[in-house]
């Protein structure tokens, strides 16, 4: 049998634990849009999609790393 300042406390994290994901959720969402409306206005190339664009910028951010790496 738990105490009821065990149960309480027990509530409360569940309760924090659900506000923070909520709040994570939000903030990787929001990161998300934010991300796909620059790469779509600054870094996208005629005729290239966004998702085409990532793929494109993962790529040469790949290159670039494998040139320092042999430095």
């Amino acid at each position: 049998m738990k105490s009821k300042i065990v149960e309480a406390n027990e509530k409360i994290a569940e309760e924090v634990t659900l506000g923070f994901s909520k709040i994570q959720d939000g903030v990787v969402e929001g990161f998300s849009k934010i991300e796909e409306s620059f790469i779509n206005r600054y870094l996208k190339r005629d005729g290239e999609s966004v998702a085409e664009a990532k793929e494109r910028l993962q790529r040469e951010a790949g290159e670039h790393t494998e040139q320092n790496n042999r430095r």
